[in-house]
């Protein structure tokens, strides 16, 4: 029962949103799914950090999720910011049972327990708010952390933390977040949302204020599930 996690699966199976178009995206969701397979068993979970489907509304995402859903293992799936089609919890639960997609959850606002680890995540936002607005989203988000932080230390072991967006970028922070993560001691923080070799290389890896800091996007990692933890033996 190992854990996973990969970004930005940026799926289009029922958008007119190829992403094949971009440089090193060519034929993406076969490697993806080859990736997949060869490396995830069906007691595995994987966490899915955002940017999932580029549909626009939540009934159009039914051709994404069934491609999700076929895929061996438990998936936990975040908000990205371009998940345009991400709806209340209850409606989204609503969606995937309706459709039989079982194999499906959503993290937000909650927390869970997979092996030795206690997960919980947001969105995050923006290293560099600075207008009203986005101070808003900050805070918001960062309330969002805590509730799901909250349920996961509750259930027990190794706090990890799964974030789209990543808390600190080309030397700037996203003092919100990292102050929750750093406070709570936070063993792991896998995040997304960051594409390309130039982008990539402005992304923090490594040990950071005592948080190891993993940059999870598809096409970092080459469309292969990066494993978090093993499970027992």
């Amino acid at each position: 029962m190992a854990l996973f996690v990969i970004a930005d699966l940026h799926l289009s199976l029922g958008a007119d949103k190829p992403m094949d178009v971009f440089r090193g995206w060519q034929d993406y969701v076969q490697r993806l799914e080859e990736n997949w397979r060869t490396a995830i068993a069906p007691e595995d979970t994987v966490v899915i950090a955002g940017d999932i489907s580029w549909a626009m509304k939540l009934e159009d995402c039914v051709k994404d999720f069934s491609f999700i859903n076929s895929l061996p293992g438990q998936k936990l799936l975040m908000k990205g910011n371009h998940d345009y089609w991400w709806n209340t919890r209850s409606k989204i639960d609503q969606f995937l049972s309706a459709n039989g997609f079982d194999t499906i959850r959503i993290l937000h606002n909650c927390g869970y327990r997979v092996g030795d680890r206690a997960i919980c995540g947001t969105r995050g936002w923006l290293y560099n708010s600075e207008t009203e607005e986005d101070r808003k989203v900050v805070s918001r988000e960062a309330g969002r952390l805590l509730a799901s932080m909250a349920e996961a230390k509750a259930l027990g072991g190794q706090l990890t933390v799964f974030l789209h967006y990543p808390p600190v970028y080309g030397g700037m922070e996203c003092r919100e977040i990292l102050d929750i993560l750093v406070e709570n001691q936070v063993s792991d923080c896998y995040f997304g949302h960051i594409h390309g070799q130039y982008a990539a290389q402005k992304a923090l890896t490594g040990s950071y204020k005592g948080v190891r800091m993993h940059l999870i996007s598809c096409d970092y990692v080459n469309f292969q599930p990066v494993l978090v933890e093993n499970g027992p033996n």
